[in-house]
């Protein structure tokens, strides 16, 4: 429930897209936000009002003289609640009414009214999106500080391939999330994390890893860019999807995470290194495929790998603020603070695979912060409320 207390207006338009606004709406109402759909005549043809009423529970508006309202002057009330405007899809033909200031309906004249920030999504023909009438409203929009969400490219309804396809509400979500979801009191800072595993080559085929998923640093990848920082997200191999308003660098083995690290870890303000690298790697990488054979089984020698965080920890600046993370089996504090002083990090987050809740694959974690001062105990969060409560403490030491 991310949008917890949020207003959002919701603008649909005549486009063939209007059906997938349906899902938008429920999506936003999913996450907490009270969802106002305004539908334009032309919108209507394609989607009914009632539809929306059903997903979000709020009486979708279409007419500026409805005389069936509760407010005084219903559009400038709504503009006085809203948090955020979201007009998609948004026609050729909306895009230029707005871009130009005119006010001929409830939604452009609701908008017009409006001072929040505010979002649109275009979904047209190619040739329409990309005429240089289009494009120059779509600039003009950009200029007065709206946030245009490029539309994908693809089939659209009309048989044409190209781009003006109407994005997934998926996508749109996550757009309206990093405005609303959080407070930006990281905004300013650059933040480097780590994520996911590593895997080192014994051959061609096969590797040592461990069971990251990448989940924890994801989180708090995500987190902090939602809270304004400028993110910079080095991951191992994982399922998951680059997380959106983040630079990914991909990496494979512990000794690439070590160059990509090292190389933008002096532009960093906070770092956190939550990516499970290993210790060790062969010694050797076949250039064939070991063969099983009968008799004895093959010796694997191995070689320790670079120690990202205690390279880090040892070159960090004095602005800077560094994040270790400590996964172990027994003796949790007390191997946890002797990590934090060897590393020289301001603060280690530090589970047990052995608590219910914790560890790798799952969506929650139970964390425990230990910075030189003490430690604190986090109950079982969810891996994004466990993030925040990461970048929280950062950014208490920093003003301590």
């Amino acid at each position: 429930m991310l949008l917890q207390n949020k207003t959002i207006l919701l603008g649909v338009t005549g486009s063939i897209a209007a059906y997938k606004a349906a899902a938008l709406a429920s999506k936003l109402t999913q996450q907490g936000a009270a969802v106002h759909t305004l539908l334009t005549k032309s919108g209507a043809q394609f989607v009914t009002p009632v539809t929306f009423e059903g997903v979000t529970g709020h009486k979708c508006v279409t007419d500026t003289f409805d005389r069936n309202f509760s407010y005084s002057v219903e559009h400038v009330a709504l503009a006085k609640q809203a948090d955020l405007v979201l007009v998609a899809p948004a026609t050729a033909n909306s895009i230029a009414k707005l871009a130009n200031g005119l006010a001929d309906d409830m939604l452009t004249t609701t908008v017009l009214a409006c001072r929040c920030p505010k979002m649109i999504a275009p979904a047209m023909n190619t040739g329409m999106y990309e005429n240089p009438v289009t494009q120059e409203n779509l600039d003009k929009l950009r200029h007065y500080g709206w946030t245009v969400v490029e539309p994908a490219c693809g089939r659209l309804a009309c048989g044409d391939t190209g781009a003006g396809k109407f994005p997934e509400p998926a996508v749109l979500v996550e757009y309206v999330l990093q405005q609303l979801a959080e407070e930006k009191d990281m905004a300013g800072l650059r933040v480097l994390v780590t994520a996911g595993p590593t895997q080192e080559a014994l051959d061609p085929v096969r590797f040592l890893t461990n069971h990251s998923t990448g989940k924890m640093g994801t989180a708090l990848a995500v987190n902090a860019a939602r809270r304004g920082a400028q993110v910079t997200l080095v991951t191992g191999p994982t399922a998951l999807e680059p997380p959106p308003f983040v630079h990914t660098i991909p990496v494979r083995s512990a000794a690439e995470m070590f160059d990509a690290v090292t190389a933008a870890a002096p532009q960093q303000d906070f770092l956190a290194f939550s990516a499970a690298v290993a210790d060790y790697r062969p010694a050797q990488t076949a250039t064939e495929k070991i063969k099983k054979s009968a008799g004895a089984l093959p010796a694997i020698p191995l070689a320790p790998t670079k120690d990202i965080l205690q390279y880090v920890g040892d070159h960090k600046l004095s602005h800077q603020l560094l994040c270790g993370f400590s996964m172990e089996t027994c003796d949790l504090l007390e191997n946890s603070r002797k990590k934090l002083q060897k590393k020289h990090a301001d603060l280690i987050a530090a589970n047990s695979l052995k608590i219910e809740g914790a560890g790798f694959g799952a969506d929650t974690n139970v964390l425990t912060l230990l910075t030189k001062d003490g430690a604190e105990a986090l109950p079982k969060l969810s891996k994004y409320e466990a993030a925040g409560r990461i970048w929280s403490a950062l950014l208490h030491l920093r003003r301590t």
